[in-house]
Order: C-alpha cells, then sequence, then structure tokens
C-alpha cells in the first residue's frame, strides 16, 4: 500500500478526469451522444452487486493486520479491546481463533485467506483457477460460524494484469460466502501510469483503472488509499492538496455511476519522516470531507507504529496522543455515518478559490453561498475555504454537510440556500441529536471539522 509515496506525476495533479465530476444525473443532463453513451456504459455492468449491510453500521477500518504481517509477530491479547475503546466498528485484518473475541466486543471483522497471507495478497495471482476456488472455500469454511465476519481481505494496490485472477477470487467469494465482501484496496492516482508490468496502475489514466476494476472485476465496493494531506504539509503544498480531492472527486463519481458504494483509506500515522503528524485537524479533516462527498467507510492506515511514527499504538504496545485524537473523530464518525447511510449524495462543491481550476464551486442545487471568516470581531481578513457536500433524505429532507478546508483557523459559516427552508437543523456529532441552527451568530467549525446541516 505504500509504495506510491515515492511517485510522482505532475499531470495527475489535474488531469484525471476532473471535467466530467457531475454525478450520473447531471450526466443524463448532457448532449443525446453523452446520454447515450452513459446509458450503454451502465447497460454493459447490468448485474453488478454492492455490497450492503445495516445502514446503522458504518465501516471504520483499521488497515493492519491485528497481529502483524511477518515475523516478529505481535501478541495481539488486548489489542481487540483497544481497537473497539477507539470506536473502530471493524478490527482488520484479524485470524480465525480472533473471532470470538470481535463477537464479544461488537467488532465486525475481515479475514485474510490465512495466517501467512503477505500484506499485498498477491498469493492469488500464483494459483490456478481450482487452486482459487478451493483457497476460498477453505477460507469461508474456516469462519462460517462466526456472526462477526463482514469479509475477507483480498489484494492491496492491485495494477489491471491482476484483475483477471481478482475477477475469480471475487466471484468464488459470492458462491462460497454469499453476502460478505471480497475487499480490495485500489491504488491513488499518483501511482504510476503506463503500459501494464511497467507501471504500477498499467493504464494511461486514474479514471481507466478505476472503469476497468468495475468492468474486469465486477467488485462489490471502490476502496482507495490517498495520503496527500500529510504529504502536502496539512494542505500547504496546493498541488499535492488538489490531488487528495481530486481522487476522492473521481472515485465519488464512478462508484455513483456504477451503484457501488465506496470507502476511503487515509493516514492516522507520519506517513514519511519529513511530513506533519497526525492531528485532530488532519484526521477530522480526512473523516469529514469522505462523509461529505457520500463514502460508505473509513480506514485507516495504521493502527500499530511498526515503521510508522506517531501511529495510535506505539511499538511498546501503548496508547498515544493520536490513539485519543482518533478516538474523538471515530465517534463523531460513528454518530453521523448512519445518518449519511440513509441519504443520497447529489453533490460536492467548494467556495472560492477551489482547491483545484477544474473542481466544481458553488452554489449547487441546495447551498447557494456559505459566508466563511476567520473572525467576527474583524480581527482576521481570512476566509477559511470550505467544502460542502449536498444531499437528499429518505424523509424528503435536503442535507448539507459543510467542512472546514483550513488546518490553521476555526471558521465561522453562515449559511446560504436555494431556496426557502421552515428549518436549519444542526445534526450533533457527539449525539446525532438535531438543533436550531444560529442563523444570527453563525456556525463554528474548528480546523478541518464538519457539521451536517438538515434543511425542510
Amino acid at each position: 500500500m505504500r509504495r506510491v509515496a515515492r511517485f510522482w506525476l505532475a499531470s495527475v495533479v489535474l488531469g484525471i478526469g476532473l471535467a466530467v465530476l457531475a454525478s450520473p444525473a447531471r450526466a443524463a443532463e448532457g448532449p443525446p451522444e453523452e446520454r447515450a453513451g452513459v446509458q450503454q456504459a451502465e447497460a454493459s455492468l447490468a448485474g453488478l452487486e454492492p455490497f450492503t449491510h445495516s445502514p446503522d453500521f458504518f465501516p471504520i477500518l483499521t488497515w493492519d493486520k491485528l497481529r502483524g504481517w511477518k515475523p516478529p509477530y505481535r501478541d495481539a491479547q488486548q489489542g481487540l479491546a483497544g481497537i473497539a475503546e477507539c470506536r473502530f466498528t471493524i478490527a482488520g485484518f484479524v485470524n480465525v481463533e480472533d473471532l470470538p473475541a470481535c463477537e464479544k466486543l461488537g467488532l465486525a471483522a475481515l479475514v485474510p485467506p490465512d495466517e501467512k497471507t503477505a500484506a499485498a495478497g498477491r498469493e492469488w495471482l500464483k494459483l490456478s483457477d481450482a487452486q482459487i476456488d478451493a483457497r476460498v472455500k477453505a477460507m469461508a469454511e474456516r469462519s462460517r460460524t462466526s456472526k462477526a465476519v463482514l469479509g475477507y481481505f483480498i489484494m492491496d494496490e492491485p495494477g489491471v494484469t491482476a484483475f483477471p485472477t481478482l475477477a475469480k477470487v471475487v466471484a468464488a467469494v459470492k458462491r462460497h460466502a454469499p453476502g460478505k465482501l471480497a475487499y480490495i484496496n485500489l491504488y491513488p492516482s499518483y501511482a504510476t501510469v503506463g503500459a501494464p508490468d511497467r507501471s504500477q496502475l498499467g493504464t494511461a489514466t486514474y479514471t481507466e483503472y478505476l472503469e476497468r476494476f468495475v468492468r474486469e472485476v465486477r467488485p462489490q465496493l471502490l476502496s482507495y488509499d490517498n495520503y496527500m494531506v500529510e504529504y502536502s504539509d496539512d494542505l500547504a503544498d496546493a498541488k499535492k492538496a488538489a490531488v487528495y480531492f481530486a481522487d476522492l472527486l473521481e472515485v465519488r463519481r464512478v462508484s455513483l455511476k456504477h451503484g457501488l458504494p465506496f470507502w476511503n483509506v487515509v493516514s492516522c500515522n507520519q506517513i514519511r519522516p519529513l511530513t506533519t503528524i497526525p492531528s485532530p485537524g488532519n484526521m477530522a479533516l480526512q473523516a469529514y470531507t469522505t462523509l461529505a462527498a457520500g463514502g460508505r467507510g473509513l480506514s485507516w492506515f495504521k493502527y500499530h507504529q511498526d515503521a510508522y511514527h506517531y501511529a495510535p499504538i506505539d511499538n511498546s504496545g501503548q496508547k498515544t496522543l493520536t490513539w485519543r485524537y482518533l478516538q474523538a473523530i471515530n465517534h463523531q464518525v460513528r454518530t453521523l455515518g448512519p445518518i449519511v447511510n440513509r441519504l443520497r449524495s447529489t453533490g460536492v462543491y467548494f467556495t472560492l478559490p477551489a482547491p483545484g481550476p477544474s473542481f466544481p464551486v458553488l452554489p449547487g442545487s441546495v447551498v447557494k453561498r456559505v459566508q466563511s471568516k476567520a473572525s467576527r470581531r474583524g480581527l482576521s481578513a481570512a476566509e477559511p475555504p470550505l467544502l460542502v457536500g449536498e444531499f437528499t433524505g429518505e424523509d424528503r429532507a435536503d442535507y448539507a454537510m459543510i467542512v472546514n478546508l483550513s488546518l490553521q483557523r476555526s471558521a465561522n459559516i453562515q449559511l446560504e440556500t436555494i431556496k426557502t427552508y421552515k428549518t436549519k437543523l444542526v445534526i450533533s456529532a457527539e449525539t446525532g441529536r438535531p438543533s436550531p441552527l444560529d442563523e444570527k451568530n453563525g456556525l463554528w467549525l474548528p480546523a478541518g471539522h464538519g457539521a451536517l446541516i438538515r434543511l425542510e
């Protein structure tokens, strides 16, 4: 998962399909030939089986192997209790013998095929069709009696040459473990592009990589990783920061087009020695922007330190300040996630200046504009940038999630909508309870944090 940190393609920053950031509804409003192309693509992928679960459950995954990927293996005797206490909902990745503890703690689990599975999961590429089927069948049989099993870890960051094999693995999981997830995590756009076997993606563009994954593997969801919030030194490097948002928008677009949920893998450690470290602000930004874009799952790389400093658990097995920050952010996601699960994402917009020149900006369909101030008393002229995610609910209400993209300043926001609403309610990220939006004094958002507002 981490090899892509070394590779940089300047063309990727603003050139990964940002001209097609609209949802399927917007594509349907285009010229006839564009509408026909969208309909044809969707028809050719009929029969995709998106991963589903109770809307009360929001996936929050430790992207890590509980006992470690290689010797010396960690003693995980107390690890699961700490994961549950840190407000994760999925323990990843656990061995079969850990499943009873997951059940007692109320944790779902992703299980590797066997204890010898390496971090990348590339063992599948060495197997025949019969061996793939047998391995999946054995994997399902070993864990069939546990209610904790959400699915199985299959592979991390495959290139397109692995897609034919992965298609067979996904199909085998559907046969032998119906309803369970065959979990595959994809590269970010800053992996290298080019010919198969000569680049990491094996395609000319990130969009082609995502579309081929859906078309050839027929997955149950899209999961990808992106650590540009820290690589950009808390968004100070504008080009690298733009890559984070570009990937978020493009994965969202592809997921909406094909009716698949998406999960975002983000960073809760110092991803490289010279980057910034985890903070309440940068972890909140990664979580809230995922929710605001309609993400249906959040993964944190990685829980145990190993070679990564400032991780939630250090190499002596002790909790760090990062653990405490992460616990607070996970609690907010667990509170708001089930609400977002019941909403349909209809748009993502930025205030000016947007992180990239082709990114969608307000007004949207619900929000006309948002006034943002770092100081209501005029002590600063700064106007912290915002991201606005728009939703519609089953209750026919509209929703807006507004995220403060500044990692240096709090933002006081005042919301102006397209139409008049009788009520504007802020949903508490602590309790999930609504309270009236203070339109006179505005709503304060700490650095990197967001708020979900119900409009009716």
